[in-house]
């Protein structure tokens, strides 16, 4: 099979290099503004113009990996108008144009797999297909951010700061030198988005997502959790009720000795509730040129092999709604306000500082107190029991 890859970063060689030892495949042509340093050999298939690949009959199969959506959601169509297959990594593209781009992949006979946009090396979205074609999915969750369950886990085993771990997790490769969408949690929300869509066969779009990061969190919330045997995730979760899908992403404290809290380092772990075969989780590296490459290749080999992807076209979406989502949470506090007073069951104040357990709080109502404080420059972090 002769393919094309747009975007040589990171995925984009670890593609190229998956591609190569699995053999069978050809990549004819990279689009790319300029050559990679080590992949000299290659310069003479590189091309700036994507009507070098759209317009190239012998090219089967592209696989973007520019990242973004534009110009990929213009490149992606331009490949599937043409008859071209497309694999992607991109979950920003996929998040934010998941049904114009699987439209038009129907409307052109052709197909658009994604599996590696959630969770890189893991299996997880074949995994979620696979069980969800004789099972009814009730949940899935997970921690699906490499960099912030990095952060998080230093500050768990070493007491150090956010600051200090944020910038060593740049300067090793975690984490962007604009950090803003990991430790925010919009790219847990991008992924959160996917799972839920193929999961629910929902229609839920970013701004249904409700998201609060980690940007907020102190030494001090770690120190108080782990003094209370918990220790704190980024986590995804969503989950199917009353004919709507509850979905939200927040900083969640686990017992010490759950899978969770176990996660170390910058791997991933993300879990599936199903109607009769249970809970089942998966565990990995959720990043990384060779992971996230192998797995956009074995997309490539499912579809040069005609291996369908079971994704539901039924008209009978679901939407999301967090009106009926509750729980208690931790919340440090700077003050305790007239507002605060009603919605706390336990605290404990120290040097000014207090530290709050809440009665059950609406998910939708802690959010928007805490992106308020966001919003005047005031200190706050809380994070979900899960109980």
């Amino acid at each position: 099979m002769k393919i094309a890859i747009m975007g040589f970063g990171t995925v984009g060689s670890g593609a190229y290099e998956s591609a190569r030892i699995a053999g069978g495949i050809e990549v004819v042509k990279i689009l790319a503004r300029h050559g990679r340093e080590g992949y000299e050999f290659l310069n003479s298939i590189i091309t700036p113009d994507i009507d070098d690949i759209a317009g190239d009959p012998d090219i089967e199969l592209v696989v973007e990996s520019m990242g973004g959506v534009e110009p990929a959601r213009e490149y992606v169509l331009k490949c599937l108008r043409a008859g071209k297959h497309v694999v992607t990594p991109n979950k920003n593209l996929i998040s934010a144009c998941y049904s114009e781009l699987m439209e038009e992949a129907e409307a052109n006979g052709v197909k658009l797999r994604f599996t590696s946009t959630v969770g890189g090396g893991i299996p997880w979205l074949f995994n979620l297909l696979r069980t969800k074609r004789c099972d009814e999915i009730l949940q899935v969750k997970g921690i699906v951010n490499g960099t912030c369950n990095y952060i998080l886990d230093a500050m768990y085993d070493k007491g150090a700061d956010f600051g200090e771990m944020l910038k060593i997790a740049q300067e090793i490769g975690y984490a962007e030198s604009d950090p803003s969408a990991d430790i925010e949690g919009t790219d847990t929300l991008r992924k959160t988005v996917i799972s839920t869509n193929l999961a629910f066969d929902a229609v839920v779009k970013e701004e249904d997502v409700l998201c609060y990061g980690i940007d907020t969190i102190q030494a001090c919330d770690i120190a108080y959790l782990k003094s209370k045997g918990l220790a704190c995730k980024l986590m995804m979760k969503a989950e199917k009720k009353n004919g709507a899908v509850e979905v939200y992403v927040e900083p969640t404290a686990f017992s010490a000795d759950s899978l969770e809290a176990n996660v170390k380092l910058n791997n991933n772990m993300i879990t599936l509730t199903a109607k009769y075969i249970g809970t089942q989780s998966f565990y990995g590296q959720g990043a990384g040129m060779m992971p996230t490459g192998q797995s956009v290749i074995q997309d490539v080999i499912d579809i040069r092999d005609n291996k369908e992807q079971y994704i539901s076209k039924s008209t009978k979406v679901l939407k999301a709604d967090n009106s009926n989502a509750i729980h208690r949470y931790y919340i440090r506090h700077d003050r305790m306000c007239e507002h605060m007073e009603p919605l706390v069951d336990t605290y404990e104040e120290k040097d000014g500082i207090y530290y709050c357990i809440s009665k059950p709080i609406p998910v939708e109502k802690m959010h928007e107190m805490g992106h308020h404080r966001k919003e005047r420059g005031k200190e706050m972090f809380f994070a979900a029991l899960d109980e």
